[in-house]
């Protein structure tokens, strides 16, 4: 693809097979395990399919395409953190955020109460802490916007410190996706995604990916993505890259969805605190701007004056908005993220994550000011 047609045209051709006569438009699901063996050791030539496989090649390309390096598919997210920060070496430190994805955080305590890592956690929205927790330290991990209060790092400053330092900066982009920020053109060493959520976009698969751009790293990540066996199976990397193709238009539609309602919603009296990056009240609103290309993303976090019951009941109360976890399909989904256990306790109990989809916005609002006005 050239690289003088925008990203929403990229998102569409990437990945897809040679134009030549009579080849299929879209890449076929190659449901073999193994294959016909060529001349000894040849990496270029396909092998076994925990190896590589066709369908999920070409997902890799196409997701590449839109980040800018050399990408790879895992079984789910968790597979792709899990391959990640096995890069720190046994007594190596990393640096997390306090606040971020609970299945990141959890993996990495883990890891330190099993004496394997030493896991420095800061406000990771705060360059000082970074410049302060990374001194020494093998590995940075950032995720912006965060899971789930949506505070901003700035990816370029971070990485620049980070690197100073000596550590491997490591970018959590699943809430922006590739249509609102590049980490690698900011400096990171690898993305990762959870494709299950607004890239695949449909809430029917389970896919993680990491992207980076040297050559030694994605081997690297390679080797241990297929010692560990967390390879993606043909079906789902092509339901994968067939939600792909309509990423631009689903962000771009939640997008502006999410910005009505965020404004809508700081208004409401039930409602004590609206965080959303597109919001001139949200510390880091300068920074969004430009860092997420002018739009804001599809996640809002409000909090309730009536504390953690009333978020319960709002919860149980939407027609439309569907109670449950996860973020990034086309349906809307709200949660209460302290339900469980593994949330962090500086995350207030009232604390409700919206994952806005692309139903039409007058019907989400009339839905949840329902909800919010029976409180």
């Amino acid at each position: 693809m050239s690289d003088s047609v925008h990203i929403e045209t990229t998102v569409v051709h990437a990945g897809r097979p040679p134009r030549t006569a009579g080849a299929p438009v879209n890449p076929t699901i190659s449901l073999s395990s193994t294959y016909i063996a060529g001349p000894e050791d040849n990496p270029a030539l396909y092998a076994y399919a925990r190896e590589h496989h066709e369908t999920g090649r070409a997902f890799e390309d196409a997701l590449g395409e839109l980040e800018g390096g050399l990408a790879l598919a895992y079984g789910s997210g968790m597979a792709a953190t899990t391959t990640v920060m096995g890069l720190v070496p046994i007594g190596g430190a990393i640096v997390v955020p306090r606040i971020a994805y609970t299945g990141a955080l959890n993996l990495a305590r883990t890891k330190e109460e099993r004496g394997e890592i030493i896991r420095r956690p800061i406000d990771i929205s705060n360059l000082l802490e970074i410049e302060a927790a990374v001194q020494g330290a093998h590995m940075l991990w950032i995720e912006t916007p965060t899971n789930p209060t949506l505070t901003i790092t700035d990816i370029k400053r971070a990485a620049e410190i980070a690197h100073a330092a000596g550590a491997i900066v490591v970018v959590d982009s699943t809430f922006a996706t590739p249509m609102l920020t590049n980490p690698l053109a900011l400096g990171a060493d690898i993305v990762i995604h959870s494709v299950t959520k607004w890239i695949a976009g449909h809430s029917d698969l389970l896919m993680g990916a990491t992207v980076v751009k040297e050559q030694a790293l994605y081997d690297k990540l390679q080797v241990a993505r297929v010692l560990n066996g967390a390879v993606i199976a043909p079906f789902e990397a092509w339901l994968a890259l067939r939600g792909m193709r309509t990423l631009a238009i689903r962000v771009k539609e939640a997008c502006t969805s999410a910005e009505l309602l965020a404004t809508r919603l700081a208004g409401h009296p039930a409602i004590s605190r609206v965080s959303y990056p597109g919001l001139t009240s949200h510390p880091q609103h300068e920074l969004a701007k430009v860092q997420m290309s002018g739009r804001f993303g599809s996640i809002i976090a409000i909090e309730l004056h009536g504390g953690k019951d009333a978020a319960a009941t709002l919860c149980d109360s939407t027609k439309i908005w569907m109670h449950g976890t996860s973020i990034g399909g086309v349906e809307s989904l709200l949660e209460r993220r302290r339900r469980w256990k593994s949330e962090s306790a500086e995350v207030d109990e009232s604390l409700i994550r919206l994952s806005v989809g692309i139903e039409n916005v007058e019907d989400l609002w009339s839905d949840i000011e329902r909800a919010l006005n029976s409180l």
